[in-house]
């Protein structure tokens, strides 16, 4: 969490040292430089002053000039060189972090990540009791697109799907590479028919798709497994096996298709079946 040292790390960064490198994030380059410039001149002034009044000899005037001349010819380029560096460390950063949480493939949230944010996210349901649902996609016969057209019409194709999933989806939605052609969805605040709706506009928008590829369109589709959450999975994992054995289920029924459990119980206390969208 933000804010919160991690009792596990060997050198936890102080409080203070991240303040102080948002506020010359957040100023700038320039304006820092001139800030730190001012700062040192005032000091330096004062510790001459200081000094000549310590030891009682020396012209105040020449220390006011020399402090003075010395902290404006040598902070300005020590302190840009300085703060070049806490720069380009927080580009590094930025950079880390999203290599750390993104799949370089298709840019979407890798699988640690996902599992991470998401495990918050479902833990938040079921103590508030919130519908959530999870959605387990995988492209159908997507070993024949690699081996007719090669990887890298592969590669193309999935970033494309990923791109169309991603834009079915709500901000609070969390989308993620699940492995290899699979790709997961953890829907918030859904209900097991919203989910089943999401689940089916997603596998018509890729069914639409055509990807140009070497003077061919290259398409494919996708088959969807669903799992609402419910009150008796005792974990997050169980939630995804049973969008697995879903998403089984829809292999199994002919692909490009989407498929849940038989059965869910309805607000009212009855049941409707979502087996067969």
């Amino acid at each position: 969490m933000a804010g919160v040292d991690d009792p596990s790390d060997p050198s936890p960064v102080p409080g203070w040292f991240s303040g102080l490198s948002a506020l010359v994030l957040r100023l700038g380059l320039s304006r820092s430089v001139l800030a730190v410039t001012g700062i040192v001149c005032v000091l330096a002034v004062l510790i001459s002053q200081g000094l000549i009044l310590a030891i009682g000899r020396g012209d105040r005037i020449v220390g006011l000039v020399c402090a003075t001349a010395c902290s404006l010819l040598l902070t300005p380029p020590i302190c840009a060189f300085v703060l070049r560096l806490v720069f380009e460390l927080d580009r590094t950063r930025q950079r880390l972090t999203v290599l750390a949480s993104h799949d370089d493939l298709t840019g979407v949230h890798n699988r640690r990540h996902f599992m991470e944010v998401v495990q918050r996210e479902w833990d938040r349901a079921r103590r508030y009791e919130t519908p959530a649902a999870l959605l387990l996609i995988d492209a159908d016969h997507f070993k024949r697109v690699n081996d007719k057209h090669g990887h890298l019409c592969g590669d193309e194709l999935l970033r494309c799907i990923a791109r169309t999933v991603a834009q079915q989806l709500r901000q609070a939605d969390v989308l993620a590479r699940f492995g290899g052609e699979e790709l997961i969805v953890f829907l918030p605040h859904t209900d097991p028919l919203g989910a089943l709706d999401v689940a089916e506009r997603i596998r018509e928008k890729v069914q639409a798709l055509a990807v140009p590829w070497q003077s061919v369109s290259v398409g494919t589709t996708v088959s969807v497994g669903v799992a609402p959450l419910r009150a008796e999975l005792p974990s997050l994992d169980w939630m995804i096996h049973e969008a697995d054995t879903a998403l089984y289920a829809a292999k199994s029924d002919g692909r490009n298709c989407v498929r849940t459990l038989p059965f869910e119980p309805s607000r009212s206390g009855g049941a409707y079946p979502v087996n067969s969208r």
